[in-house]
């Protein structure tokens, strides 16, 4: 059992009137068969399945149980286990201070596929994708059973959630929220993250995203940097931005100095940008940067010849992804490119200033 909020109040914003509807001799969190008294933390590892050497696994769960009433938000990463960002996102939000004063109760996940991790690999040994075996089944394949069981004790018990992601293997993201801003709690939980481009992303059939939404969890999806590698920038954002939620939906006071929020850009679509032909890559363009239709983006040439061709863009956007591996197939893709609403010059530099207000002599003045 766990503690359950009045139909109607799950995703409302906690301020002090609501606050003081709930503020009495607050029950304990429980999970996996342990309880969490009110104003402490623990962490409970959550059984998995063995691997077939017989070696026991189980899922790491780090619980703040705030001493008064609030939100309940899971923070999760390594969905898929090569993508760490998120694992070290996770440890720094675990160290704030500030949840010395948590209102409401915090899961932190830093590890959910820790098979995929243990290989650094995307996927389970069924190879399967976790982020595509949502809301799971127990009796069913491992991914299927990881899934099920990662709703039955994180989802199910929570009203927030935000999952951390990075691009694929040698695939490179600029820091982006992708969520469904057609409903205005997730919309305005997106612009309280904290980076400059927001996606309008359809809820994809067996994601983590679409089956929380059907449990009615308010869920943010953080993308940035790549793959088996800690990107600082990335890092950073992603950290500041978890707070930044988390103060957004009443869970943090806000304290000292604060920086000023950035007005993030809404892609009204994006597409991947692919090879022509296959060869060697030679870029031409930065991640955040704006490009015009027909610009070229970058240069494919044959090692065994000396024919070169151009990656030349469809039409005007934003760089928010592209490939890092300078070989490339033909019809791989390259280069990951939204259009906007609005001024490209404007988003450009909204972009410019997000990465230098994150860098790391700028975060020395914040919490």
């Amino acid at each position: 059992m766990f503690l359950a909020l009045p139909r109607g109040l799950e995703h409302a914003r906690w301020d002090h009137t609501t606050k003081e509807l709930f503020d009495m001799a607050r029950e304990p969190f429980f999970i996996a068969g342990t309880e969490i008294a009110a104003g402490t933390r623990t962490t409970v590892s959550v059984p998995l399945p063995k691997l077939n050497s017989h070696t026991e696994l189980a899922l790491p769960v780090h619980v703040v149980h705030g001493k008064t009433s609030g939100p309940r938000l899971f923070v999760s990463a390594a969905i898929h286990g090569d993508e760490l960002n998120g694992v070290e996102i996770c440890q720094r939000v675990l160290e704030h201070t500030g949840l010395l004063r948590l209102h409401g109760t915090l899961l932190v996940i830093p590890v959910v596929n820790v098979y995929g991790m243990i290989h650094q690999t995307r996927y389970l040994p069924d190879r399967r994708d976790l982020n595509r075996s949502f809301p799971g089944s127990e009796k069913g394949s491992l991914a299927a059973r990881v899934a099920s069981l990662f709703m039955r004790e994180i989802v199910a018990r929570c009203t927030h959630g935000i999952d951390l992601h990075t691009g694929a293997m040698l695939r490179s993201n600029l820091p982006q929220i992708r969520a469904n801003l057609d409903d205005p709690t997730t919309r305005d939980m997106a612009h309280a993250f904290g980076v400059p481009v927001l996606l309008n992303s359809p809820l994809r059939d067996g994601s983590l995203r679409e089956a929380a939404a059907s449990h009615d969890v308010t869920t943010l999806l953080y993308e940035a940097g790549e793959a088996l590698r800690y990107d600082d920038l990335a890092i950073r954002a992603g950290y500041q931005g978890v707070i930044n939620v988390m103060r957004h939906i009443g869970m943090l006071r806000g304290k000292g100095k604060t920086r000023k929020a950035l007005a993030p850009f809404i892609a009204k679509n994006s597409a991947w940008v692919r090879a022509p032909e296959s060869g060697m890559v030679r870029h031409r363009v930065a991640l955040g940067k704006q490009v015009a239709k027909n610009d070229t983006l970058g240069v494919v040439s044959d090692p065994y010849s000396s024919y070169e061709v151009p990656i030349t863009c469809p039409y005007r956007g934003i760089v928010i992804g592209r490939s890092e591996s300078p070989m490339t197939h033909e019809g791989e893709a390259m280069f990951h490119v939204a259009r906007f609403h609005d001024d490209m010059d404007e988003v450009e530099e909204t972009v410019d200033v997000f990465h230098q207000s994150h860098s790391e002599d700028a975060l020395l003045e914040f919490d």
